[in-house]
């Protein structure tokens, strides 16, 4: 075909599947270049008869009682609670419990009006404004997928979506199976295009390329079932679209003739397409919500790439007046637990904390965190400086955190050891693998469930610290030390290079429990089989499917062998 086309020279027809529409000649169009579709005997028409708002439309339906969170929004937006928010722009505040439920009821209709199509743009108005309030209100529920809710619901704002298959073309004929404009449908691929084309770039990482991301995601159920397909069924279209005032019909390879809103679209689709190219590489920019990772969860398409494990987080206060010291809940007055991993995040929580701390007889509150994470089965770290009071600590969104604590990335090599080691142990033997910086001390309590606890030291030089024995005694690499149950104890990295040791434990508790449940099973087979000669108590015989004796509790050991 002849000629350079551009993003608004011709349309095309009813949406489907655009690859299988061939250039046909629309009433009054001299050029033909593709802009009717589903036209003609034997044309080829849509392969998926049906309109591009349904399934998103159903999808952001369906998304609005689950995600957005519909169904337990009084416990959520409750008047008068006592919660700790993490908006993105600090001025934005939810309203009152009834006005929430009307912008849930508006969001909601406004997702079904999409679906579809009656009333096609006030029902995406409806939806979209909700949506991205609610969105930026809290930063702890992003991520990918209701971030892409979000974007779509912007695009079907401005695309001619409703021209096939809607309740408005019912109503008006104008619209009913008219030409929808090119740009359209390249906003529409561009963006499936950019969510799939980055994800995979980000997939490029050596974490996920050596399979320490989602170590056992391949192997999960969930995904036994898909294999990949493709269709070969094509419709066909009889009836004519008629053509559309959005659509340009000039002479083969012409360039004059076309509309300022024509000239717009193109403008917008190009820069709309480069603004979400750079927006996943955009960090350098935001510096202050860079952690471990780049940036906050939800835009950058790098879902799956990181794991994290939580050990340990402790909330400590201060009075600044008195100086007693105190300790918060890990998740006080919040709904999430988003806020372990981001700087920013936790920056806004001790903030909140220090209001609300207050009405607790506690004056000037300082609060310290102290955060233990494993990503992409890495050695427990701390994520954020224990000594720094977060309350008046800096931050902006545009330089790097200095409380931020690095990730030990010249660690990485000892995953393949960590793995190794695992392993060797039996089935009763659990370990954590625990990695400081120097100056820097764990305080940890080990419970008397935990039986045969030991540390040992794979690199650097430890000092532990008996509490209660005031007792101190030194570790180098290689060596270990049984751990007293029931105490606290400290270990303090004295090496001038970061410390790695690891606690080996026995979870006496549960394997006593194993061992009941075993003798409990084999006496049932015994009854079973005639072999067992004494008589059976009163509280066992549930073991058998009786019911326990009047009077008598049931024994939940015995409950969990039936």
């Amino acid at each position: 075909m002849g000629g350079t086309r551009s993003l608004t020279d011709g349309c095309l027809g009813p949406p489907g599947l655009v690859e299988s529409l061939t250039p046909l000649h629309p009433p009054r169009a001299a050029d033909g270049l593709g802009c009717a579709a589903g036209a003609g005997p034997g044309a080829p028409g849509p392969a998926v008869p049906g309109s591009p708002f349904i399934p998103p439309g159903l999808l952001m339906a369906l998304d609005v009682p689950q995600e957005r969170g519909l169904g337990h929004l009084d416990q959520r937006y409750l008047d008068g609670l006592d919660v700790c928010r993490f908006p993105l722009l600090p001025f934005l505040q939810p309203l009152p419990l009834d006005w929430m439920y009307l912008l849930y009821t508006i969001m909601f209709l406004g997702a079904l009006g999409i679906m579809l199509g009656c009333c096609y743009r006030l029902s995406c108005i409806a939806f979209l404004c909700p949506y991205w309030y609610l969105l930026l209100l809290d930063k702890t529920s992003w991520n990918n997928h209701s971030y892409l809710y979000g974007l779509l619901g912007f695009q079907l704002a401005l695309l001619g979506a409703d021209r096939y298959g809607s309740v408005d073309g019912l109503f008006r004929p104008q619209k009913r199976n008219a030409h929808v404009p090119l740009w359209n449908y390249a906003l529409l691929r561009a963006q499936v295009f950019i969510v799939y084309f980055i994800a995979g770039l980000k997939k490029l990482d050596a974490d996920w390329v050596g399979g320490f991301s989602m170590g056992t995601l391949a192997r999960h159920w969930l995904f036994a079932p898909f294999r990949s397909g493709e269709g070969k069924g094509r419709g066909r279209g009889t009836q004519i679209p008629p053509p559309s005032p959005d659509c340009h019909y000039g002479a083969r390879g012409a360039r004059g003739g076309l509309r300022p809103r024509q000239h717009l679209a193109a403008a917008f689709t190009i820069l709309y397409v480069l603004e979400q190219l750079f927006l996943p590489y955009s960090h350098f920019i935001t510096q202050g919500y860079n952690n471990w990772t780049n940036g906050l969860y939800g835009y950058s398409w790098d879902m799956m790439v990181h794991s994290r494990f939580h050990q340990h987080v402790k909330i400590t206060y201060r009075d600044g007046l008195t100086g007693e010291v105190g300790y918060l809940k890990p998740g006080a007055f919040t709904q999430s637990r988003r806020w372990r991993d981001h700087a920013d995040m936790l920056k806004q929580y001790s903030a909140c904390l220090s209001q609300l701390l207050p009405r607790y007889n506690v004056t000037e509150p300082q609060i310290y965190f102290d955060v233990w994470v494993s990503i992409n089965e890495r050695f427990q770290q701390r994520l954020v400086d224990p000594r720094v009071d977060l309350v008046r600590a800096p931050w902006s969104p545009w330089t790097p955190t200095p409380w931020l604590l690095p990730l030990l990335v010249d660690l990485s090599p000892w995953r393949q050891q960590l793995q190794e080691m695992e392993a060797q142990l039996d089935g009763h033997t659990d370990t954590v693998f625990i990695a400081d910086f120097p100056g820097l001390y764990l305080e940890n309590f080990v419970s008397e469930d935990l039986g045969n606890t030991s540390l040992r030291v794979l690199r650097g030089k430890v000092l532990v610290e008996l509490v209660e024995q005031q007792q101190n005694h030194c570790l180098q690499e290689g060596e270990g030390m049984q751990v007293r149950l029931g105490e606290y104890h400290k270990v303090h990295t004295v090496s001038p290079e970061p410390s790695c040791y690891m606690y080996l434990y026995v979870n006496t508790t549960a394997l006593q429990l194993e061992r009941n449940l075993t003798q409990l099973r084999e006496l049932r087979e015994r009854v079973r089989n005639g072999t067992e000669q004494s008589p059976l108590p009163p509280e066992l015989r549930p073991i058998l499917g009786e019911p326990p004796p009047a009077g008598v509790p049931l024994d939940p050991v015995v409950s969990l062998s039936e």
